[in-house]
């Protein structure tokens, strides 16, 4: 099958929740696929997959760890955001890895640092408690100097809020002064949205 087939099949598969489950093993048979987009699909799926099914992804979570490290911005993007959606539905598969994510908050490429965040946001939701020690990298991402990251920072700030209103408080006169004076409207918006989940 060529690499557009593929694709394509792979894109059918994601619409089709039922087939999830049965199809973990192929999907993650791709990443060894020479196509770097096929390897992406697959790292994207197995993170959707992963929220659905985690006891069935564990034994792949190391093999979607070692693309963290690839020279690929598309490539480690994917895996630190599949990451995030399995260690959404089970912290603990991620656990061990959970400390190295972090270097991809001052990655080089502006995608992969948003996805840091979209991985941050996810695990929080039910693991708020680990990230007290380390709001202080979240803060800095306020200050990127890519917009889509800026916009995607505070909404880490608004989810910690909901859930863990303390470890966001310190931030919130920051906040306040970026929902007034940002130049960024999606970020202001986005830093509103942080301190009323933290003061409700």
């Amino acid at each position: 099958m060529n690499e557009s087939a593929l694709y394509k099949e792979l894109g059918v598969l994601t619409k089709d929740k039922s087939r999830w489950e049965e199809n973990i093993p192929y999907v993650s048979s791709l990443l060894a696929h020479e196509s770097e987009k096929i390897k992406a699909k697959a790292l994207w799926l197995l993170g959707e997959m992963g929220l659905e099914h985690p006891k069935k992804v564990k034994d792949y979570v190391k093999e979607i760890v070692s693309f963290c490290d690839s020279q690929v911005p598309l490539l480690r993007e994917r895996a630190v955001n599949a990451l995030g959606r399995i260690g959404r539905a089970d912290y603990y598969l991620i656990q061990e890895y959970w400390e190295d994510l972090f270097k991809f908050a001052s990655d080089e490429d502006p995608k992969v640092r948003l996805s840091f965040i979209w991985a941050s946001e996810n695990i929080a939701t039910n693991t708020p408690d680990i990230y007290e020690g380390y709001m202080s990298v979240f803060e800095s991402l306020l200050h990127d100097t890519d917009d889509k990251v800026r916009m995607e920072a505070p909404e880490i700030f608004r989810v910690l809020g909901k859930r863990r209103p303390e470890f966001v408080r310190p931030y919130i006169t920051q906040l306040q002064k970026m929902s007034e004076t940002d130049s960024n409207r999606v970020v202001r918006i986005h830093c509103l949205g942080a301190i009323k989940a933290t003061n409700r």
